[in-house]
């Protein structure tokens, strides 16, 4: 049987040993930045903004790596095939990705999650699982500790860089 305080990280720090197990009425917070890639970009060229985007390759045997909200009205979505993308969306823009960016971007993210705890369990550049049940801040409500984060982590455009 497998055992589910392990991780691909290794030993999850939301339930090891020096945290103790798992109470009844634990405040996890899971954060995945829906079009992560897409809206760096787009924070990064205001050009694009409001235009359908795609992050990834446009060749045949290209893939979307990220849609923008704009093209995902078009149906285009992570994982599609590039032709398949221009085809449902005439007038998508490809940019190729930028991992030391998203990179970086996601550094100042993490950083933003350690004001509020130290028991982040990251599972990619754009999703994270946070621990918030005794926070930095002694905020009682979950929910607002993740307005908070989503206030601040906000990826615009308009966004300080």
């Amino acid at each position: 049987m497998e055992d589910p305080t392990r991780t691909t990280f290794g030993r999850s720090p939301l339930l090891s040993e020096e945290n103790g197990p798992a109470a009844p009425h634990r405040k996890i917070i899971h954060v995945d930045m829906d079009a992560f890639y897409a809206s760096v970009e787009q924070r990064d060229n205001p050009e694009l903004c409001g235009k359908p985007l795609a992050v990834g390759g446009s060749a045949a045997r290209g893939v979307v790596a990220a849609a923008s909200y704009e093209a995902r009205a078009f149906g285009v979505h992570s994982a599609m095939p590039s032709v398949t993308a221009k085809r449902k969306c005439p007038e998508l823009i490809f940019v190729p990705p930028r991992f030391d960016v998203y990179r970086a971007v996601s550094a100042q993210i993490r950083e933003i999650f350690a004001e509020h705890t130290d028991l982040i369990e990251p599972l990619s550049l754009d999703e994270a699982y946070l621990d918030v049940t005794i926070n930095h801040h002694s905020i009682p409500s979950a929910t607002t500790v993740a307005e908070v984060i989503r206030q601040a982590t906000s990826i615009s455009p308009m966004a300080r860089r």
